[in-house]
């Protein structure tokens, strides 16, 4: 399993266009994806749970990935989050 803390960069953090593309991005690795923010998590390829812990631009997030493409799927998502221009 790993775990990696990362500081929401993106614009406007995870609104509902962001965190379907996040989810989306999410879905397309077999791993099983957790996103944890202040004591609560979600399964990060379910729209609605994602969107449930309110992620904002600024917030630092965990994500803990567990499975064969864990690696693929923590760079990728790392990625999305970080990226200032969407």
């Amino acid at each position: 399993m790993l775990i990696k803390r990362i500081m929401v960069q993106l614009p406007g953090g995870l609104q509902a266009r962001h965190t379907a593309l996040f989810v989306h991005k999410a879905f397309s690795f077999k791993s099983n994806i957790l996103l944890a923010k202040d004591g609560k998590s979600a399964n990060a390829k379910y729209i609605m749970k994602v969107m449930e812990l309110a992620v904002k631009e600024g917030d630092e997030i965990t994500l803990l990935t567990g499975g064969i493409d864990e690696h693929a799927a923590v760079r990728t998502l790392e990625e999305f989050l970080l990226t200032k221009h969407r």
